[in-house]
């Protein structure tokens, strides 16, 4: 009996009850969270949604982002590849799973590292920055080579013993740098800046050894390139292995694969300048006893070319007496030039004399004023004619003529008018007949139409 009041008094819950309770207790106690791990188990359903496991080396997490969260990404999630969420915890009630709810996801680590590396590239590149026009030539033979690098490294070690073993005569000069950490590329860019401004060095050497990307990540940091690119002294780069790439490699004047290949590029090789000092001293020995051979043949040549000044004064002498002769002879010839080419121009002065000229105009006028009054004299004779013609053909339709054989002219006195028909009269109307010498006032006293 007390065992079953005991049971009675008990608060029992169903599973879903318990997985509902669960998860507001998730939810309520647990605001938007970061989690970072790795992606592994994704799954991308036609839905747009995406289900994985965030783990880390111990534990792992179930998540879930669904689709309007995931248009947001702007990356690919793949397996295997470490991201920072920001998420909500949640409970799966159906199969009681706990699971994050995925708000945000970026990447971390080498990934969002590799991201930020290529969008500053790809930025400096637009600026200009890797363009070779801006590139500094290196010195055939430094006069002192400063080195920028970590004091205790292996890089420096293998720098000294490549310039000691190629030139060693070319002093060096070592910048300690930080090569990683927080902070490292302003005190690298410092030191640049400094070189520039101390001017001890006429190239400059940027060198750490190789590592991960977050390792050389001081080398990728804006400000060291900007520094570079402004450095008067010409820089090169040999940041990491040969198949590590960074910023500061596009931005110097030349890369480098590894630092021992940049100390045998900046170094001539000693065997090879003594071979060419040898030659060199070779060729201006003989150069200079062919120059002295030639020399010394010139000097005889001239010594038996030497004349006494008598001899050169006696040669002058004629060649003077023979300049006075040719002189002579060339102001004769032009003296009768200048005489025969003034005869020539007086005659064309004569034959242009204005008193000719003018001779020849008044004959020329003479003639025209007898043509003009000849024309003149039969224009006349001609019109005469004409009129005559005229007045003969004007005489012959003429009323005139008319009335001269009897006929006459009437015309009403009041308006003038011309009369044709005697209907048109009015008897006592005075009318004016014209005759052929004189005109008559008359007065109708009587009319015949007929």
């Amino acid at each position: 009996m007390e065992d079953f009041a005991d049971t009675a008094q008990r608060e029992i819950f169903s599973v879903s009850e318990l997985s509902h309770a669960a998860r507001e207790l998730l939810e309520d106690n647990f605001s938007l969270i970061w989690v970072e791990g790795e992606i592994s188990n994704l799954a991308q359903p036609a839905s747009g949604h995406i289900y994985f496991s965030l783990k880390d080396a111990s534990s792992q997490l179930r998540c879930a982002m669904f689709r309007m969260r995931c248009r947001l990404l702007d990356f690919t999630p793949e397996n295997g590849q470490q991201v920072r969420v920001r998420a909500k915890v949640s409970l799966y009630e159906a199969r009681g799973d706990f699971q994050l709810i995925i708000e945000h996801m970026e990447e971390a680590g080498d990934g969002a590292l590799r991201r930020e590396y290529e969008a500053m590239k790809r930025r400096l590149r637009n600026e200009g920055l890797f363009e070779a026009a801006h590139k500094q030539p290196l010195p055939s033979i430094p006069r002192q080579i400063g080195v920028l690098t970590s004091p205790s490294g292996a890089a420096i070690r293998d720098i000294l013993t490549v310039l000691k073993r190629r030139f060693p005569a070319i002093p060096v000069l070592i910048y300690p740098i930080p090569v990683q950490g927080q902070g490292a590329a302003e005190k690298i860019a410092q030191a640049i800046e400094l070189a520039n401004i101390r001017r001890e060095c006429d190239v400059l050497l940027l060198s750490r050894g190789g590592g991960s990307l977050e390792d050389l990540w001081a080398f990728n940091e804006e400000v060291l390139a900007r520094t570079i690119f402004q450095s008067r002294i010409p820089l090169v780069s040999a940041v990491g292995h040969e198949v590590d790439f960074t910023i500061a490699d596009f931005v110097a004047d030349v890369r480098a694969p590894t630092p021992s290949a940049a100390a045998e590029l900046l170094s001539p090789d000693r065997q090879e300048w003594s071979a060419r000092l040898v030659s060199l001293q070779r060729r201006l020995s003989a150069s200079m006893q062919n120059r002295l051979r030639q020399t010394s043949q010139r000097l005889d040549w001239l010594s038996r070319r030497l004349q006494s000044p008598a001899q050169r004064l006696a040669r002058a002498q004629t060649r003077i007496r023979e300049l006075q002769q040719r002189q002579g002879m060339a102001l004769q010839h032009y003296q009768h030039r200048r005489q025969d080419k003034l005869a020539a121009l007086h005659a064309r002065l004569l034959q242009h004399s204005p008193a000719q000229r003018v001779a020849i105009l008044q004959g020329r006028q003479t003639n025209l004023q007898a043509r003009l009054h000849k024309a003149m004299q039969e224009r006349l004779r001609h019109t005469a004619q004409k009129l005559t013609s005229l007045g003969r053909a004007l005489d012959a339709v003429s009323p005139l003529a008319t009335l001269g054989r009897g006929y006459a002219l009437a015309q009403r006195v009041s308006d003038g008018e011309l009369l044709r028909d005697a209907s048109k009269v009015a008897i006592g109307e005075q009318i004016e007949t014209r005759l052929a010498r004189g005109s008559l006032l008359c007065r109708v006293e009587s009319s015949h139409n007929k």
